[in-house]
Order: structure tokens, then C-alpha cells, then sequence
């Protein structure tokens, strides 16, 4: 959820109670970063409603502490209680907690389009909270909401066109859940998400929702170095929409089986499946294109591609083209541009004649989007970079290094 979506949220929730409010998104960025220690009293009944909790469970200051004299609770109270984190943890996933704290009790409750839209709601909540600030603070939350749905989904009462739709959401929603903990290295876990969700999309008889899956475990597959898996996974997605109308999925397919083949070190299929990635990425985009698609910018598509040549040991070209996705991502995708930025830095060190020069910047780059973006996979991968760059004492790497200990205090020094 956006900073906008939030803002926009909490009018419709005051509007509801009743209470008018012009919230907007430079108040929850004062909320997120600490420069407000408590809400007016408007907001506090707002976010109270909207979450489940009260204003001190959500990190911001006891009732004794009050922000500045002429203040509404929009403007900087300065607070030195390290809440920023918990405080996107929970605004970040209001949906997840809404829908969480909405799950009926056993054997009650009609389901219907107001639980489906809820699901749905968790889903790109989780999605946009993951894209803007990093999976560390959200999975918790997210698996409350999936544990909601199947809630639903097993004590409900609907009938059989609301079960398969619950099916199909619930099903997403495990998809969305899958990658937090994929991206958190929880490979067992995730495993465990996208098997439950092609499950669903079977009983639910979604293609769209199996396909989905099935790219997913593609990825899986690929993380945890199972070459073959990682093709035939992909390939199983690309039949299940062939015919969806939406090539911008299709060209994310072929590449999820380019990393496949890359991983094997067969060049000819690699080089294959990137020219049916590139084919149907130039088609443009189309309305057929689910909505979590929206990561897949061309940005994205060179850093995809990058990470084949870095498999194929094609080092240089993996440099280049993660440079491009660093320099193509905007400013609403920091947790991809600092992941590409530290694969610069893997890239640039992995060069038959290593350019400790370009490392050292790339790794200062990925670190300088500490602590904003929590990511798991954002920490192993610097951490790599670390080790990497300690294995070449220079003044250039002693400063990148330097930088990694001070931003990341308890992850210890590379061995």
C-alpha cells in the first residue's frame, strides 16, 4: 500500500466514523519516521479502528507525551524511541491486519464479495508494503491474513461460485505470502505457500492463479539450485496462459525458464528463451495483465536478464545490465534498485580483472538504502558483497567495508 492508498484509507475510515480528516501522504510519512510521537485524538480513533490496535501497540508514544504546542499531529515532534520500523510494519499491512482481525468465528458468518474484496485488498497490500520497505516487518502479518482466509474459506457459509473465487483468493494471497518468506530465505515455507496455491487454483479451476504458482516455484526452484525443475516449472506456467492475452506475463515466463537454462550453462536454450522474453515484453502491456505484474518494468527485465548472464559466467554483461536496472528503476522500487546495485558490486568482483573501484561505489549504493528497506535477501546479499570485497584490500574496498559495519552493526564482520 502506498503512502497515497494509506492516506486515502484513513479518510474513508474517519469519513465512516464520522470524523472528518484531510490526511495525505506527507502525514504518514511524519507517522513513519518517528517526527510525529503521537497522533491528535481524530487520528488515533481512526487508527485504532482501522488496525485493532491502539496508538501505543503501533509504536507511537504514550497518551502522557503530546506533540508540540500548536500542533494537529501532522507536524515534526521530534521523539527519540527507535519506532519507525514497527510503525511501517503495521501501517504498511493495515489491510492484513483489517482482514485478520475481521475472521469469523466457527460456523458463522455468510461470505460473500466483502471478504473477497478484503482478500484481495491483503494481497496488494502485502505486494506494494514488500516493494516499498522490505519483507522483514510484513510476514508476520501476512501470514495472520492468510490464516484469516483459510478461516473463511474452512467455517464459512457461501455457496459454490463464492467458494471457487475464495479459492482463487485465498490461493493468491498464498502466492503473496509464499514470496515473503522465499525473499526472507525461507525456502521450506515458501515451498509449502505456492504448493497450497496450486492446490487452490485446481479446486478453483484458475489457470491464471496455477500459472502464477507454478512461476513462482520456477523461482523457487532456481534458488535453491534445481536447474531442470526451474525450466519445467517455468514452461508448465507458460502453457497454463498461453492464451491469457498477456505477453508482459508470458516474457516474465520465458525469463523465469531463461534462469533455468542459464543455471545449467546451456547457452543456446538461455539465448532462446531471452529472445521469447524480449518478443513478448515489446508487445507492450495489455489489460489481460495481472495487477502484481507491475514489478515487471524494463528495469526489471535487464536485471532479470543480467542475472542469466552472471549464471552463464558472462560477467561483464551482467555488470552492464545491472547498472541499466539500477539507473531504470524510479524511486518507488529502492528495495530492486539496492538489490541490483549489490549485484553490480558481485559482478564488477567476479570479473577475470576485478574493478575494485566500481564494487566498492555499487556496494556504497546498495548500503546508502539502509535502513529504509528491510529485506533478508537485501542483508545476505550485501553480506556476500562484504566477504568478496574483503578478500581484496584496498582503500577503496576498507571504506565500502567500513560502510557495511556501520549500517549493518549486528550482522558481524565477512569472513
Amino acid at each position: 500500500m502506498s503512502r497515497q492508498q494509506a492516506a486515502q484509507r484513513i479518510c474513508d475510515t474517519g469519513r465512516d466514523m464520522g470524523i472528518d480528516v484531510d490526511c495525505g501522504p506527507r502525514t504518514i510519512t511524519t507517522w513513519e519516521d518517528g517526527t510525529v510521537a503521537r497522533p491528535n485524538p481524530k487520528y488515533c480513533a481512526i487508527l485504532t479502528k482501522l488496525t485493532g490496535r491502539t496508538p501505543t501497540e503501533l509504536g507511537f508514544a504514550p497518551p502522557g507525551r503530546r506533540p508540540r504546542p500548536g500542533s494537529d499531529g501532522d507536524g515534526p515532534s521530534p521523539t527519540t524511541e527507535p519506532t519507525g520500523p514497527r510503525r511501517r510494519e503495521i501501517l504498511g499491512t493495515a489491510g492484513a491486519l483489517l482482514l485478520s482481525a475481521t475472521a469469523p468465528t466457527p460456523g458463522s458468518g455468510r461470505i460473500g464479495g466483502t471478504e473477497l474484496r478484503a482478500i484481495a485488498e491483503a494481497e496488494q497490500v502485502l505486494y506494494a508494503a514488500d516493494r516499498e520497505h522490505g519483507s522483514a516487518d510484513i510476514e508476520h502479518n501476512a501470514r495472520r491474513a492468510l490464516a484469516a482466509a483459510r478461516t473463511w474459506i474452512g467455517q464459512g457459509s457461501y455457496g459454490p461460485d463464492t467458494g471457487r473465487r475464495l479459492q482463487s483468493a485465498a490461493g493468491s494471497l498464498s502466492v503473496a505470502v509464499g514470496w515473503l518468506a522465499l525473499d526472507g530465505g525461507r525456502t521450506a515455507a515458501a515451498r509449502t505457500r505456492y504448493t497450497d496455491a496450486v492446490t487452490a487454483a485446481r479446486m478453483a479451476d484458475d489457470p491464471r492463479l496455477e500459472a502464477h504458482a507454478f512461476g513462482c516455484l520456477s523461482l523457487l526452484a532456481h534458488t535453491t539450485g534445481r536447474a531442470h525443475e526451474a525450466v519445467s516449472a517455468a514452461q508448465v506456467a507458460q502453457r497454463a496462459v498461453a492464451d491469457a492475452g498477456s505477453h508482459r506475463w508470458l516474457s516474465l515466463l520465458a525469463m523465469r525458464e531463461a534462469r533455468g537454462w542459464a543455471l545449467q550453462r546451456d547457452l543456446a536454450q538461455t539465448e532462446s528463451a531471452l529472445v521469447r522474453a524480449h518478443h513478448h515484453y515489446a508487445k507492450g502491456p495489455s489489460s489481460a495483465d495481472p495487477h502484481w505484474l507491475e514489478f515487471y518494468a524494463p528495469a526489471e527485465l535487464a536485471g532479470l536478464e543480467s542475472l542469466c548472464r552472471a549464471d552463464l559466467g558472462q560477467h561483464d554483461r551482467a555488470a552492464h545490465g545491472a547498472e541499466q536496472a539500477v539507473m531504470l528503476f524510479d524511486t518507488d522500487h529502492p528495495r530492486n534498485r539496492a538489490l541490483y546495485a549489490a549485484d553490480v558490486a558481485l559482478h564488477r568482483l567476479a570479473q577475470a580483472r576485478p574493478d575494485l573501484d566500481a564494487a566498492a561505489d555499487a556496494a556504497l549504493r546498495a548500503l546508502g538504502h539502509l535502513p529504509g528497506i528491510r529485506s533478508a535477501r537485501l542483508q545476505r546479499a550485501l553480506h556476500h558483497v562484504a566477504s568478496r570485497l574483503a578478500a581484496h584490500p584496498a582503500d577503496a574496498t576498507r571504506n565500502a567495508l567500513e560502510a557495511y559495519r556501520t549500517s549493518l552493526p549486528t550482522t558481524g564482520s565477512p569472513a
